[in-house]
């Protein structure tokens, strides 16, 4: 086993020799580095059968930093891109967490690197109530011409039309409540771009990944992809063939002007469980109201890996491998089959925007309300805050989901999420 003393500094010279050969590579080639640095406060309350409030207390209390830097050099048709994160927490979640992992009742994937090609990822500290972790979540080299991109290297990749739900972005979908999804996690990955004369596109990516417990490089853990990106009258269509945990996935996608409004659906159908469907529609708007920009979206999204009837017990879910792996992968967020979501962006004034969020389970009619409010606090300053507050019977989704432990939940009340990013 690699020490973490160890695996922090093959991280860091990674890192450091990949920046140094590509700006030497570069000679007198422009090079930029930009960042962040972000602090935040999280509170949370759980209500008297919610398991969290077991393990620990009726509230939570967390504040939290994050800093990363981003590194760019290029010349020519090459370019290098890197980026360097640290992660910091001190709070009642901290341990809290630690618990449910030692106890088996950690919903969701263990954060880390233990999936992807190369561990870049080190735990500074972890004990108590602080956790101090470390990654290179970017390091990719690239080569473009006019008409060809080709990237290989730790990077991100985002495709799909869903504003929320998005069953075609098979690499590392963001939940759809996160509230800041400035950066995708990056994945270890080939990928390339080839554009036609005629606008259409084609793309293709590789992602390699490790089996967790094993730690071995398989086929059956990769994701090997092709899209075909069409222009049509008024609209695109996305055409997708891949191969994503040893299952074939065929895709379908696209958008379309409809007056003032853009509809936009994708379907994907999966080997996995006798070929299951998912699928996501949405509409969006935008307009004027009271000489404020205002602008709306509304979708619906099909699990077809969800259970039915509402009932997502233990027992339920053991009795859903596919539904389970994918959330263990965190590659699904949700367990039912239906589901509604919504939100409306209104300009308060042009260094404010206020966001109210729904999401609706549809079949155990629990939901999630959500209010982000972003301000601008000056040029390179910015505050983002949410208030979620989930709601639904005991047993529900979003009114928490029925524990091994017998009259218990993994249940929450209101919850707070406050942040300052300083950009430099």
């Amino acid at each position: 086993m690699i020490s973490s003393n160890v695996r922090r500094e093959r991280a860091a010279a990674i890192a450091v020799g990949a920046l140094l050969a590509s700006t030497a590579a570069a000679g007198a080639a422009p090079f930029e580095l930009t960042g962040h640095l972000k602090s935040r406060l999280l509170g949370a309350t759980f209500p008297s059968d919610s398991v969290f409030r077991d393990l620990g207390d009726a509230t939570a209390i967390d504040a939290g930093a994050d800093m990363r830097l981003n590194f760019a050099a290029g010349r020519g048709r090459w370019s290098f891109d890197g980026a360097w994160q640290l992660f910091a927490a001190y709070g009642d979640t901290v341990a809290l967490e630690r618990r449910l992992l030692a106890d088996g009742l950690a919903p969701g994937p263990p954060p880390g690197d233990d999936r992807r090609l190369f561990d870049l990822f080190d735990t500074l500290r972890d004990d108590g109530r602080f956790n101090a972790v470390q990654r290179v979540d970017r390091l990719a080299v690239s080569y473009a011409t006019a008409t060809t991109v080709l990237r290989a290297g730790r990077q991100a990749l985002t495709w799909g039309n869903g504003f929320f739900y998005a069953p075609l972005d098979v690499v590392n979908p963001f939940d759809p409540a996160a509230v800041d999804t400035e950066f995708k996690a990056g994945d270890d990955m080939l990928y390339g771009q080839y554009l036609k004369a005629n606008g259409h596109d084609v793309e293709a990516a590789v992602v390699l990944r490790r089996e967790p417990v094993s730690g071995d490089v398989r086929a059956d853990e990769a994701t090997a992809a092709v899209r075909y990106n069409g222009l049509a009258e008024d609209g695109e269509y996305q055409l997708m063939l891949a191969r994503n945990y040893g299952d074939a996935l065929i895709g379908l996608g696209g958008n379309r002007a409809l007056g003032g409004a853009v509809w936009r659906a994708d379907l994907a159908v999966s080997e996995a469980g006798d070929w299951t469907t998912e699928f996501v529609t949405n509409l969006s708007y935008s307009w004027q109201w009271w000489g404020r920009n205002v602008s709306g979206v509304v979708e619906y999204y099909f699990n077809g890996f969800g259970l039915h009837d509402g009932r997502y017990g233990p027992a339920e879910l053991a009795s859903a491998p596919e539904l389970t792996a994918r959330l263990t992968r965190g590659q699904s967020f949700t367990v039912g089959r239906h589901y509604l979501a919504g939100g409306i962006t209104v300009e308060v004034t042009p260094l404010t925007l206020v966001t109210p969020n729904l999401f609706a389970n549809i079949g155990d009619k629990s939901a999630l309300l959500q209010l982000v409010v972003q301000h601008s606090l000056g040029d390179n300053l910015t505050f983002l805050g949410a208030l979620n507050l989930p709601v639904g019977p005991d047993g529900s989704e979003y009114g928490g989901l029925e524990s091994p432990l017998p009259g218990r939940y993994f249940s929450r009340s209101a919850g707070l999420f406050a942040q300052i990013a300083w950009y430099f």
